[in-house]
């Protein structure tokens, strides 16, 4: 069993854009999406992730991360803009790219175990066959990693919902991508369960992978992201997380005043309160 680790995990250096050996496992250009005879809930969003970079995807509700992640993965039609994965077409690198959807969007009334939904983001090489010993393996070694090994056979619906974020994590991780989208993993979990998982993240891009993670927590993707991408429908900054969550960036993904709080101790943001005889 892996042991919880609760320690602050430092971001690593960035590379700058310039640098030669810099590559791209994700390269999102011009992205468009939404509903059909809606209007586009992304526009011309352009971003990139860097081969073995923790990215933070940050915006208020409504913004379009979960519309721009179900893009990426051809979930939902793009309406214009391209993605590319480890420079290959979307279609070519589907294997490379694994998502995590929200909590919510599960159907946990089904009647399935803890493994069985782990293993059920393996990737099978023939349909219909048994999954191999080292699917299992797999699935088990990921199930340790998010601390929910002693409930691989209970029912999954009988998690609670804590647990069922962190359920979904393995899932994402046992299918074995260079390329991870988690949409809000922190949600719901207190401080201790949030700090274990960020360090699970951080091991996993120490170990090659990359990570885009969508999050409302800011103080997160100040402290343990290697950058920040700020999303309001389109991308308001994009960079290191330091030279992004700014005041006047924050404010304008935000659409209202919020002001970093740094004296003393790591990055925090506070929203101002609104100014006498302004709209809340």
């Amino acid at each position: 069993m892996i042991e919880p680790v609760r320690e602050h995990v430092d971001a690593r250096e960035v590379l700058a854009s310039t640098h030669p050996h810099r590559a791209y496992a994700l390269d999102v250009r011009g992205l468009s999406a939404g509903y059909p005879r809606q209007p586009p809930a992304i526009e011309g969003v352009t971003l990139a992730v860097a081969e073995g970079e923790l990215v933070g995807l940050v915006g208020p509700n409504g913004a379009g991360k979960s519309t721009l992640f179900k893009a990426i993965v051809g979930l939902r039609p793009l309406a214009a803009g391209e993605v590319r994965v480890f420079g290959q077409p979307l279609a070519r690198a589907r294997d490379d790219v694994a998502y995590m959807p929200q909590v919510e969007e599960v159907e946990w009334a089904f009647p399935v175990s803890v493994l069985d939904v782990v293993l059920s983001g393996r990737r099978r090489l023939l349909p219909f066959r048994g999954w191999s010993a080292v699917d299992r393996a797999v699935a088990w070694d990921a199930l340790e990693r998010v601390h929910l090994a002693q409930y691989a056979r209970r029912q999954a619906g009988q998690l609670s919902g804590g647990e069922r974020r962190r359920l979904l994590l393995a899932r994402t991780i046992a299918r074995g991508s260079r390329l991870l989208l988690l949409d809000e993993p922190f949600a719901g979990l207190d401080a201790a369960v949030q700090h274990d998982l960020v360090a699970i993240l951080d091991a996993l891009v120490h170990a090659g992978r990359s990570i885009l993670v969508a999050t409302h927590d800011l103080s997160c993707v100040a402290n343990s992201c290697d950058e920040a991408v700020c999303l309001n429908r389109r991308v308001i900054a994009a960079g290191p997380s330091s030279a992004v969550l700014t005041e006047e960036v924050l404010s304008r993904t935000f659409e209202r005043h919020l002001l970093p709080l740094t004296p003393g101790g790591p990055p925090r943001i506070a929203v101002a309160p609104p100014a006498s005889g302004s709209q809340p």
